[in-house]
């Protein structure tokens, strides 16, 4: 049982770089990848559960198919998806903003489409953003893997889903720590966020951002960056940036982290955006 759309997004489309953005952040077991085709599948949550969908990136659409035959349930998924993959910015008015702009500008004539891909699942990322601090994507990637081979739990569809809140919360420490590869203070910066979130943190772009940033700030071990990328990725504020961010900082000539704040001024109200196309131009060597 399956349901299929083409979700149309308001303005021009990047495939390349929107495909690889999943690509290189998929976790393995829970996500499925196919860079040559621009596929990706995951499970998304809907009101009754979680569904396996897969989402094919094309030059002016994206496809979507959900393992549902239940109309409310897909027309959750739809929604899910559009938000995720940022479908619906007019990327129009984005380029506008920056086309004067010296560093930007070339940047926004060259990939006109790109946009701000976000997490479908906000606790998921959080846990991926401390596993992806000071290390490279890829090494991030293979502890959320590892994690999940251990913590995540089966799902008909054959993908792992990720371990929930509570079970990670509950994970006996040097257990977590040796299961996933990483130190101890990394695996208690994971175990901090879990408890969190099962305290009652609330980690959905419809909340006070100033207050969750605070709260997030309180948890030991997230620092600045990872609320702030958490500000992008996962609230989706267009204009969150991550001054600390050492790709973002190269792609602007390595200014210190007050200059990059100073200087990402001249990019708001659009600041994620040219975030991610500096990332993209230092990162994506696609067509």
């Amino acid at each position: 049982m399956s349901r299929s759309a083409v979700l149309i997004p308001n303005g021009v489309l990047e495939p390349g770089p929107m495909a690889a953005i999943l690509a290189n952040h998929a976790i393995p077991g829970c996500e499925v990848a196919d860079r040559a085709d621009r596929t990706h599948t995951r499970m998304l949550g809907t009101p009754a559960g979680p569904r396996r969908v897969t989402v094919t990136i094309r030059p002016d659409d994206v496809g979507l198919t959900a393992d549902t035959d239940d109309d409310g349930e897909f027309e959750h998924l739809i929604d899910s998806t559009r938000a995720w993959l940022d479908l619906d910015t007019d990327t129009g008015a984005v380029a506008r903003a920056f086309e004067g702009d010296p560093l930007l500008g070339p940047l926004v004539r060259d990939r006109p489409g790109l946009r701000a891909v976000g997490y479908p699942d906000a606790f998921e990322a959080a846990i991926m953003t401390v596993l992806g601090q000071q290390v490279s994507v890829a090494a991030g990637g293979t502890f959320g893997g590892r994690l999940a081979a251990a913590y995540g739990s089966a799902s008909p569809s054959g993908l792992t889903l990720f371990p929930t809140p509570q079970v990670i919360a509950d994970a006996p420490h040097e257990e977590l720590r040796a299961a996933v590869g990483v130190t101890r203070t990394r695996a208690t910066t994971v175990q901090n966020v879990a408890r969190a979130v099962v305290d009652g943190l609330f980690l959905d772009a419809s909340a006070d951002q100033a207050q969750l940033r605070r709260e997030l700030l309180a948890i030991p071990g997230i620092g600045p960056w990872s609320a702030d990328y958490l500000a992008v990725r996962v609230l989706r504020d267009p204009d969150a940036f991550t001054p600390g961010d050492l790709v973002a900082r190269r792609a602007m000539g390595n200014p210190s982290i007050r200059d990059a704040e100073r200087l990402s001024e001249e990019w708001r109200p659009y600041r994620a955006y040219a975030l991610f196309h500096l990332w993209t131009s230092a990162t994506y060597s696609g067509d």
